[in-house]
C-alpha cells in the first residue's frame, strides 16, 4: 500500500512542476527529475518525502538523484545549489556522526581516504561549494548543458575502466576523466543523512539511526518538530513512552520559551520518554517580596567569578527551578529521576547510554546521589573512574546543570544543606556539595558536604547552544541583577 501511495505522489508532484511552467512559451516546459533508490526504508521514506513535498521546486530542467536516506531540511536546497550555477554540486547533509555525503579525498584504488580537509568542511569552518573527488546521494545535474551526457554510473559505459564496479565510485571517476568537477556546498545548513548499514547490521539499527538523526534535526534552532505531510502522517510510528527505568523525569522550561518547551516535546516522542514539566521560575517575575516569601539570602561576599557582579535574578530562577524539583522528589516518595533543562542536545543512542548507566549504578555504585549527564568540567587534573564501572567517573568541579540523575538521598542532602540561605548559582553550589570545589571561603557555609556526585563518561547530552553561537540566549546572564538587601551579610566570614 505503501508502495502505491508514493507511486502517485511522485506523479503529481511531476505534473505540478510541468503546468506551472507552461506560461514560459519560448521554451520548453521544464522539468525535474528527483530519483529516490529505496529498499528496505519505509520508516524513512514518510521523512523523505515530507521533505520533498516542502521544497521550492525552481522552474529549470535539472536532474536531482536524492536516496531514502537523505533528509532536505531546508526547503530552498534546490534553489540554493541551482543558483551555484554548477554543473555537479550537492549540498553538504550531516549525520549522527562524522559520516557524511562526499569523499575529501580517494586511495590509489579509488577507495575512501579520509584527509586534512574532511573535518573543516564537514564541520562549516570554511561556507563555501567546495570541490571534492566524490558527491553522493545528493546529487544536482544540470542536465542543459552538454557536458552532462559525459557522466554516468554505469561502468560497462567507461572505456577500459579500472576501477570498482561501484555506481558512486563510477560516478567519480567518470567526471574526473571528463574534467567535470564535483562539488558540495556547505554554505547553508541543508538536511541529514543517515549512514549506510553494514552487511551483518539488522534493521532495528536503521530505526535507531533513524531516532539518531531526527534528534540532529531537533537541534537546529528554526525546528521544533520533525514536519510530516499529511498522506504521510499514517506510515509514522512512534516508540512507546517510558520512564528508562526511572521514578520520573522532570524536564524545567519557562512559560515564556514555548518554543524550547515544543522542541523537547518532539524529542521526548522520537526517544519514547514519559515525563513531567516543571515551570520554571522566571527570573523577570522575581521581585523583592517573592524572594523575602522564599527567606532567600544571598552568600555573603559572593561574586561571579567571570564577571564579578553578584547574583542575577535569572539565576536565582534558575536555582528555585532546580530546588523545586528536588523538592517534587522528596514529597513524592521517588527513589531515582532525571532533572532536564529544556536547552538539551540528545547524543545517539541516548537511551541505550542512560539505561548502561543505571545498570553499572546498581552493581558498582549503590550509594551514588547524584550523576552528571552533562556538564561542563572545569577540573584540569584526571577524573577517577568509578571501580568496576565502563561509564562512570568521580565528577571533579563542573559547571552546567542541563540534566543529571538524583537519588531520593541526593535531594534531601541538598534540601537539607539550606541553601535559600546563602544563595549562589546552582552549578556553583552542586560542587560544593560534593566537595570539589576551588573556592575554600564559599564552601565554609555548608559544612556537610558529602553528595556522592558522579558523572557519565563520556557525556550523553549537551546544550544546544554555547555562549556566542548563533541562536544562543541566556535567561541567567542576561538579567537584572539581585536586589541589595537580598544578597546577605557582607561581613566577615570568619564569624560562621
Amino acid at each position: 500500500m505503501l508502495c502505491h501511495k508514493i507511486s502517485i505522489l511522485f506523479v503529481l508532484l511531476h505534473i505540478v512542476i510541468i503546468t506551472s511552467s507552461e506560461h514560459h512559451a519560448n521554451f520548453q516546459k521544464p522539468t525535474v527529475l528527483i530519483g529516490i533508490l529505496a529498499r528496505n526504508k519505509a520508516h524513512t521514506l514518510p521523512y523523505t518525502l515530507s521533505f520533498l513535498e516542502s521544497l521550492t521546486i525552481p522552474r529549470i530542467e535539472s536532474r536531482y538523484d536524492a536516496r531514502r536516506r537523505c533528509f532536505l531540511t531546508n526547503p530552498d536546497t534546490l534553489n540554493l545549489l541551482i543558483s551555484q550555477k554548477k554543473l555537479v554540486v550537492a549540498p553538504l547533509l550531516k549525520s549522527d556522526g562524522m559520516y557524511s555525503n562526499f569523499w575529501s579525498g580517494m586511495t590509489d584504488n579509488y577507495y575512501y581516504k579520509r584527509t586534512d580537509e574532511y573535518e573543516p568542511i564537514l564541520n562549516r569552518e570554511n561556507p563555501d561549494c567546495h570541490i571534492v573527488p566524490m558527491i553522493h546521494s545528493a546529487v544536482l545535474i544540470d542536465l542543459r548543458r552538454e557536458a552532462s551526457k559525459l557522466l554516468t554510473y554505469d561502468s560497462k559505459k567507461i572505456s577500459n575502466y579500472d576501477g570498482p564496479r561501484d555506481d558512486i565510485i563510477t560516478f567519480a571517476l567518470q567526471a574526473s576523466y571528463s574534467d567535470i568537477p564535483l562539488h558540495v556546498c556547505n554554505n547553508e545548513i541543508y538536511g541529514f543523512i543517515m549512514v549506510p548499514l553494514e552487511k551483518q547490521d539488522k534493521l532495528e539499527h536503521d530505526y535507531q539511526q533513524l531516532i539518531n538523526l531526527k534528534l540532529e534535526m531537533l537541534a537546529i534552532d528554526e525546528i521544533e518538530s520533525i514536519p510530516i505531510s499529511k498522506t504521510m502522517k499514517r506510515f509514522v510510528i512512534y516508540p512507546p513512552k517510558d520512564r528508562l527505568g526511572l521514578d520520573k523525569v522532570f524536564m524545567i522550561n519557562l512559560e515564556r520559551r514555548p518554543e524550547r518547551r515544543r522542541r523537547m516535546l518532539s524529542c521526548f516522542n522520537e526517544l519514547g520518554i514519559d515525563h513531567e514539566i516543571i515551570d520554571a521560575v522566571d527570573g523577570r517575575m522575581l521581585n523583592e517580596s517573592l524572594l523575602g516569601s522564599w527567606e532567600i539570602k544571598m552568600m555573603p561576599g559572593y561574586q561571579d567569578p567571570f564577571h564579578n557582579r553578584p547574583m542575577t535574578m535569572g539565576e536565582v530562577g534558575c536555582f528555585l527551578s532546580h530546588y523545586i524539583a528536588w523538592n517534587k522528589v522528596i514529597e513524592s516518595g521517588y527513589r531515582y529521576s532525571m532533572i532536564l533543562e529544556d536547552d538539551v542536545k540528545f547524543e545517539p543512542y541516548f537511551k541505550q547510554k542512560v539505561l548502561y548507566i543505571l545498570q553499572e549504578l546498581e552493581t558498582v555504585k549503590k550509594d551514588w546521589d547524584l550523576v552528571y549527564l552533562g556538564r561542563k568540567r572545569l577540573q584540569k587534573d584526571p577524573e577517577n573512574w568509578v571501580e568496576g564501572s565502563q561509564y562512570l567517573v568521580h565528577a571533579g568541579y563542573s559547571y552546567w546543570t542541563v540534566g543529571y540523575l538524583l537519588s531520593a538521598k541526593g535531594a534531601k542532602k541538598l534540601i537539607n544543606s539550606k541553601p535559600l540561605q546563602n544563595l549562589i548559582p546552582v552549578d556553583e553550589f552542586l560542587p560544593i556539595m560534593y566537595d570539589k570545589h576551588t573556592r575554600e571561603e564559599w564552601k565554609q557555609f555548608f559544612p556537610e558536604r558529602n553528595l556522592v556526585a558522579l558523572s557519565a563518561e563520556p557525556l550523553v547530552i549537551y546544550p544546544t547552544h554555547y555562549t556566542g553561537d548563533a541562536g544562543y540566549i541566556s535567561d541567567t546572564e542576561n538579567s537584572s541583577q539581585l536586589p541589595e538587601n537580598s544578597r546577605g551579610d557582607n561581613g566577615s566570614k570568619e564569624e560562621l
